[in-house]
């Protein structure tokens, strides 16, 4: 008898290759559902439709076609025992040898703007999760495949081994299923848990953390360090086209991803550059002009900036592209870059040069690994209003003063803690990051701003302990700081600030970076 095939896809990339070489090359019978059974009709291929083969017509707007014990049985039996040999002959059930699935799309789906629950819930797989599991399950005597990147190795085992397929490779593929399916599973119920976040306060009681391999990299943060890339979904950096460069490190992409959040804080009419380094910003600036943001952000600390990463809020156009060819840099990623910019960046061959144009879309919470488990918190993405801030002192600030102090609070919430900056015309001065003290990250962030800093502002991600700093701010020239409050010794900050004649606000938010 005929090795018997079941093909039921939602995804139809080479389905029609396999399918032809099942047929002419190692002599299987194929059954199908409805739409795959139609494209290899199509093709010319021999099918027989699941409905045929059951004798079952596809009922309740196909919610119901695999779900037979024709279907099952043929997956489920284990023809070496006898009562399932037994029931199989008596339910004219035929062994499957080879089962191909693969699920409704239904990341690809919530990814949609706008889409509706009942849409959603109508690509929820129910036979196909049944399917693989069962065939996975089973392993011991057949095949499961639910990935089109595994029809080639699954037709080359059949070369290499007379058409018969390794308990080995069978193993492994009932693995990797089984992680499908719970990817798929993990995907229905964190959509779940975020339309009933309303209802519920915090974050939920289980929270489903898991990825597909998108590249082996290189190393980790040092070469002895092992390190993969997972995809959690169909969003995010997967996403990216790479126009030019060498593959991405890990650092790379660590630094990439601090690099997108800060940009994503600038809308893309208001032309914004950042450069970091080590996911730290050496620079941050708006500008009426890509190309100019960039040259502020640059030159706000061009000795960091070497070997930095860039992230632009616009696309880039062939002015930028020219300044971003004069150093040397690690990558850049931008919405897009048109025709003549991507001609001039290819003199820069080794610079990695990444397209997302989703750049402002991340991820809701941040993860971090700790011994035995994980840590969760919601993303910092708080959107300040200077109508909750509190002017504290006798000077008032300008209207001038409250947009660069917004400025301000857009960058220091991603500088490492203990975080001061220093800005001026919306261009990063200073920043003093990571320091044991606030203290030391107020002299590291004035001491690089230099003579620049008079007339400028500083932004701290937390209170002021003493008032020591704010003497040592207004000696340098500051004439107006921002920090949350909430010391026992606020007032002493805020009578040194009246003493010396400079503004002081106090944000009431706190933006700690660990």
């Amino acid at each position: 008898m005929k090795r018997l095939a079941l093909l039921s896809v939602s995804d139809k990339t080479g389905i029609v290759d396999l399918a032809r070489q099942l047929v002419e090359k190692f002599d299987f019978d194929l059954i199908s559902s409805g739409g795959t059974a139609k494209t290899l009709q199509d093709a010319g291929l021999p099918v027989t439709k699941v409905s045929d083969y059951t004798e079952s017509p596809e009922i309740l707007g196909g919610r119901v076609k695999t779900l037979h014990p024709r279907i099952h049985g043929g997956i489920l039996g284990r023809p070496d025992v006898e009562q399932d040999r037994v029931d199989m002959e008596a339910n004219n059930i035929r062994p499957l040898d080879l089962v191909v699935v693969n699920l409704y799309p239904f990341e690809k789906t919530i990814a949609q703007p706008n889409v509706t629950v009942a849409e959603a819930i109508e690509k929820i797989d129910i036979g196909g999760p049944t399917m693989v599991r069962a065939a996975a399950k089973n392993f011991a005597y057949l095949t499961i495949l639910c990935e089109p990147s595994q029809y080639e190795d699954y037709l080359a085992e059949l070369d290499n081994s007379n058409g018969s397929v390794s308990l080995q490779f069978r193993q492994k593929m009932a693995g990797l299923a089984f992680a499908h399916t719970y990817n798929y599973d993990r995907a229905i119920s964190s959509y779940f848990a975020g339309l009933n976040q309303g209802e519920e306060t915090g974050l939920p009681a289980t929270y489903n953390l898991s990825g597909n391999n998108v590249q082996t990299l290189r190393y980790g943060e040092n070469p002895h360090q092992a390190a993969t890339w997972y995809s959690t979904g169909s969003t995010g950096w997967k996403t990216a086209t790479k126009l030019q460069g060498k593959e991405l490190s890990y650092n790379n992409l660590v630094d990439l991803e601090a690099a997108r959040r800060i940009i994503a804080e600038f809308p893309t009419n208001e032309p914004a550059a950042a450069v970091l380094k080590h996911t730290n910003p050496c620079g941050a600036a708006v500008a009426e002009t890509l190309a100019e943001a960039y040259e502020k952000a640059f030159n706000a600390d061009s000795i960091s900036a070497f070997g930095g990463i860039v992230a632009l809020n616009q696309t880039i156009d062939a002015t930028t592209a020219t300044a971003l060819t004069k150093t040397f840099l690690e990558c850049v990623v931008a919405p897009g870059c048109d025709s003549e910019a991507e001609a001039i960046l290819k003199a820069k061959s080794k610079l990695r040069i990444l397209l997302l144009p989703d750049l402002i879309t991340g991820e809701k919470h941040t993860i971090k690994a700790i011994a035995g488990g994980f840590l969760v918190q919601e993303s910092d993405d708080l959107v300040e209003n200077p109508d909750n801030w509190e002017f504290v002192t006798q000077k008032q600030p300008t209207p001038q003063q409250i947009a660069e102090m917004l400025f301000a609070q857009k960058i220091v919430k991603h500088v490492k803690s203990n975080a001061i900056i220093v800005t001026q015309k919306r261009t990063t001065l200073g920043i003093g990051a990571g320091q044991m003290n606030r203290v030391g990250s107020v002299k590291i962030a004035l001491e690089q701003a230099g003579e620049k800093a008079k007339g400028g502002v500083l932004a701290s991600d937390g209170f002021f302990p003493f008032d020591d700093s704010v003497r040592t701010a207004a000696k340098a020239g500051i004439t107006a700081i921002i920090q949350p409050g909430g010391s026992i010794r606020d007032k002493d900050s805020i009578a040194a600030a009246n003493e010396l004649g400079i503004v002081m606000v106090l944000s009431k938010v706190r933006h700690f970076l660990h």
